[in-house]
């Protein structure tokens, strides 16, 4: 249930035997998304010789590529076989070339388009998206040092918290989590704490990652 998406478009470039290799890539939901996102970067380079493109959805599982012109499996499908590897859903890679007159070769054109893809990885904001709930914690200010203790525990992410008569939170925790992070608070507060679940979403938990 969870995947990794990006959080905005991105790009990166670099030239091989004069060929420069731009690399685009972006967030997208639907095949109507993709494709816009694919005649956006299109008419942004009309004079180049190719616009390759890939693309992985969740929506009806379909992933799509085209070598728009190179030779085939030259193209394409490395890009998408860079977006599989990087377990990335939900996004759309767009790898335009402008010719530079000397010709790569099939082994060439293969790992210039898959190394323009992954530098437009590599210069995205990777989501690490996760089912969970958010839950709203209001409790008094003698609890709250005890509840921010263990709250890390359970890798929950706070998008909230209002501290005014007393403290108010909201917290995302992953559903598998939930139960146990509400026995847990409900023990340590002696059940003074109210605990509302709010709605179940899918959230960015990436910021785990680095802490």
């Amino acid at each position: 249930m969870n995947y990794l998406t990006v959080h905005k478009p991105a790009s990166d470039s670099f030239t091989e035997k004069k060929s420069e290799f731009i690399g685009y890539i972006a967030p997208v939901k639907t095949n109507d998304d993709a494709v816009g996102f694919i005649n956006k970067i299109k008419a942004m380079h009309r004079k180049a010789r190719h616009n390759v493109y890939a693309y992985v959805l969740q929506e009806d599982n379909i992933s799509r590529y085209s070598d728009d012109g190179e030779p085939q499996g030259t193209a394409g499908i490395p890009v998408l076989e860079v977006i599989q590897k990087r377990g990335l859903t939900d996004v759309c890679i767009v790898v335009t070339r402008y010719f530079g007159g000397i010709l790569l070769g099939g082994g060439g054109l293969l790992r210039a388009y898959s190394h323009a893809a992954s530098i437009a990885c590599d210069a995205a904001e990777i989501m690490d998206m996760r089912l969970c709930y958010k839950i709203q914690i209001n409790t008094d200010y003698g609890m709250y040092g005890k509840i921010s203790y263990v709250l890390p525990d359970f890798d929950t992410v706070t998008v909230n918290s209002d501290f005014s008569d007393t403290v108010t939170l909201e917290v995302l925790v992953m559903s598998d989590k939930l139960n146990a992070l509400q026995k847990e608070l409900t023990e340590i507060t002696n059940g003074s704490a109210e605990i509302t679940v709010l709605d179940e979403q899918y959230a960015d938990f990436s910021c785990l990652k680095s802490n």
